[in-house]
């Protein structure tokens, strides 16, 4: 009855936790930008579920078919089972962040692809299985106890690298107080292993064969219970801490930018300011370039330039002269030193000294008008 009863609660706590688990995975696998940050909630997921899987077998097979629990089909079962679990737990380790040196089992599960380490471990193992189980079917000799003995070595080994990953991972984010379940967890899994490999007749005097069973019930599934218990708080840990780190590297890649952003605008402000001092400049130079560079004529001078900008275009240099009542020479005088003051020369020189008149407001100094 307590066989059935492990069998049964294994199975349910074990699937359910699976599903969950999957459900888990796919959801984040959507939400972070490489796949393979979370591919240890999918192994974890599958070893979870391949203790319920065996644990439903089991429970079929000694309720429904009534084989007997030690069966040695059941137990083979049992121990292939067993080395796929550990094969799941190990490539989930590698996924347990920690800062620190990594294991030797964790550096050699990485130094492989997940396919090769795959195909590594199922030919070891199924190499070793084969040999053992076909020596051991036919012979009665050899007690179900001594078939464990294939998968013990495995099993303490992945227990051990699990323990040490998971300590400096609960260490590393401040959860010293998970040392405990930890080392708990450890101490369960041993208590199995001893369990599994005592055979009934060597079970010790101060013991009784009801306790002993009792005792690898209550151990199967408590270790279970924390494994599980152990590997969620971890993820849903790893989950706060990568929420918080991805926080805080947006914080500073957001201060970085607002520092790049100061120092652009420090460097915009001294070049305005730059630019600024030198239009001032330029603006002094320009005025003190047009004070020494202004044209200074006499007020007869001005009389001529403002009477060619008006009737310019009507009259010739002659006929301004004479309604001036001034020789011609004078006014060909008065316009040749008008011209080097104003530095211009050749045959467009009467239409560019008319325009100068016009745009430098000389008529107001003529004295004739237009017709």
């Amino acid at each position: 009855m307590q066989v059935i009863l492990e069998y049964a609660i294994t199975a349910i706590v074990c699937l359910i936790t699976a599903t969950v688990i999957q459900r888990i995975y796919k959801k984040e696998k959507n939400n972070v930008a490489k796949a393979d940050e979370v591919k240890g909630i999918l192994w974890f997921g599958l070893a979870i579920f391949t203790w319920g899987f065996g644990a439903l077998f089991n429970l079929i097979a000694v309720s429904y078919l009534e084989w007997s629990p030690s069966n040695k089909i059941l137990i083979y079962f049992g121990v292939l089972i067993s080395l796929l679990n550990s094969l799941f737990i190990l490539l989930s380790i590698p996924s347990i962040e920690y800062k620190g040196k990594r294991s030797i089992i964790i550096r050699l599960v990485e130094r492989f692809s997940e396919r090769e380490f795959i195909s590594i471990y199922l030919g070891i193992m199924g190499m070793l299985t084969f040999v053992f189980f076909a020596a051991s079917f036919t012979n009665s000799a050899i007690s179900n106890s001594l078939i464990w003995l294939i998968d013990i070595p495995i099993s303490i080994v992945v227990a051990f690298a699990l323990l040490n990953a998971l300590n400096k991972a609960f260490s590393n984010r401040n959860m010293r107080f998970m040392v405990l379940p930890c080392l708990a967890l450890f101490m369960l899994i041993l208590i199995a292993v001893t369990h599994r490999i005592v055979p009934e007749e060597r079970i010790p005097d101060f013991v009784s064969k009801e306790s002993w069973v009792t005792l690898g019930t209550v151990t199967s599934i408590s270790f279970k219970f924390l494994f599980i218990l152990l590997f969620s708080i971890l993820l849903y840990s790893w989950k706060f801490l990568s929420e918080k780190e991805q926080k805080q590297s947006r914080l500073d890649e957001v201060l970085i930018e607002k520092a790049k952003l100061e120092k652009e605008n420090s460097k915009l402000k001294i070049a305005n300011t730059s630019h600024l001092d030198t239009i001032a400049r330029l603006t002094t130079d320009l005025e003190t370039l047009t004070e020494t560079t202004k044209i200074n004529l006499s007020e007869r001078q001005k009389e001529v330039l403002g009477n060619l900008g008006v009737l310019g275009n009507e009259k010739s240099y002659t006929e301004i002269a004479e309604a001036m009542h001034i020789s011609v020479d004078g006014f060909q005088t008065h316009i040749h030193q008008i011209k080097k003051a104003l530095h211009i020369s050749g045959f467009a020189g009467k239409n560019q000294l008319i325009q100068y008149a016009l745009e430098n407001d000389m008529l107001k100094h003529a004295t004739l008008k237009s017709n």
